[in-house]
């Protein structure tokens, strides 16, 4: 479980970097070089390969080297961990929505039935006539 948490903290904080982000969605079209993927942004190669580094330990990116050039390409099976944290947040948010509503409901009910019991305040009383 520990692991777990610490491959989901690395992913996260992966995918919290607009530029790492633009990477993987430059990935979702397909593998690239290294040069095709730091082509779009205005940073030194060492900078941009310090990126390509977190996205590598994070999982979601992998990369070989034949030659001079370095091709990346996205490990979408990364992000398996992710997806399951994010459908556990969602149904332990969906059931508290749930009981909210129910809570809610009952309210409204309650209310209803007090008003029900109370007396009507619409009839006439003897000489306002």
């Amino acid at each position: 479980m520990a692991n777990q948490l610490s491959q989901l903290d690395q992913i996260f904080a992966a995918l919290a970097d607009p530029t790492r982000r633009a990477i993987v969605m430059r990935l979702c079209a397909g593998e690239a070089s290294v040069g095709e993927l730091a082509d779009p942004f205005e940073m030194a190669l060492p900078s941009f390969m310090k990126h390509i580094h977190v996205l590598e330990t994070s999982g979601l990116v992998q990369s070989e080297k034949s030659g001079r050039v370095r091709t990346c390409r996205l490990s979408p099976d990364a992000l398996v961990g992710a997806e399951d944290w994010f459908q556990q947040q969602r149904a332990i948010w969906e059931a508290r929505l749930d009981r909210f509503e129910a809570y809610v409901l009952q309210l409204k009910k309650e209310k209803e039935r007090a008003s029900a019991k109370r007396p009507s305040h619409t009839t006439k009383r003897k000489g306002s006539e």
